[in-house]
């Protein structure tokens, strides 16, 4: 079973970017800490996020209002992982997409340990969330902004913003765990998955090279569904060779109340 993670949930990205001017206090994988902070960039409070205490016991999957729209997913970084990725990134060409016919949208990383609202974005600026965006928001003002964009002036336009970083500061401070510094050592990514306008299943971090399709979604499959689950997740949790009790996520769902 996921575990909520009271311990060491306070985590980013295992690729610090020390030579960022820029490294700010990780992000907690904690629904409430997302949903305010969604909420208060924009986001309508008609969808929130929730905890996802198993990605394979149907009871527990049962749980999450569906369809569910992204899911933010925090796992371990380990020498099996980072050799998986590693291997990935080198067949990878950097991505230079860009304009409203991309069917995700993508921002690279280039503040340390910020992978946490890297990864909330991609939630929020895909799929069904996109939808339900404040006209007048933080959040749109932003998207607006960043489609036109290529990948280097995307990431230009999330460090340059203050409004992010003001954000960013104020939830780094919620949750239910100490906030570490900046210098301690985080050795925990987070990744989104979110089905993309082409029906694809997408995973977006902003560290690598650019979004990786994961795969075609049939009509009426979201993000929680068995393929996407074992194309994504699971996957990951699958090639540690590890338990569930390592790693944790977030579903984001239209809210039920």
């Amino acid at each position: 079973m996921i575990q909520k993670l009271s311990e060491y949930i306070k985590m980013s990205d295992p690729h610090v970017l020390k030579d960022s001017k820029k490294i700010w206090v990780p992000l907690e994988n904690n629904p409430e800490v997302m949903t305010r902070l969604a909420h208060k960039l924009g986001l309508s409070p008609t969808l929130s996020f929730q905890d996802v205490y198993s990605l394979h016991e149907p009871e527990l999957l049962a749980l999450i209002p569906r369809p569910c729209h992204a899911l933010l997913f925090l796992w371990p970084s380990s020498p099996i992982s980072d050799a998986a990725f590693a291997e990935e990134e080198a067949a990878m060409i950097a991505y230079e997409g860009s304009g409203p016919d991309e069917p995700v949208m993508w921002f690279p990383q280039t503040i340390g340990h910020a992978c946490g609202l890297i990864g909330l974005l991609h939630c929020l600026t895909n799929g069904e969330a996109a939808r339900n965006i404040g006209p007048d928001s933080d959040l749109a003002k932003l998207l607006a902004e960043a489609i036109p964009l290529k990948s280097a002036e995307r990431a230009d336009l999330l460090y340059d913003s203050e409004i992010l970083e003001t954000a960013h500061k104020a939830a780094a401070q919620t949750g239910d765990s100490r906030s570490p510094t900046i210098d301690e050592p985080v050795p925990y990514a987070f990744t989104a998955f979110v089905k993309g306008k082409d029906g694809h299943l997408w995973e977006l971090e902003g560290w690598r090279k650019g979004p990786v399709d994961r795969g075609v979604l049939g009509e009426g499959e979201d993000v929680l569904c068995t393929k996407a689950l074992q194309r994504g997740p699971l996957r990951i949790i699958n090639q540690e060779k590890a338990s569930e009790q390592r790693f944790s996520c977030v579903a984001l769902v239209t809210s039920e109340d």
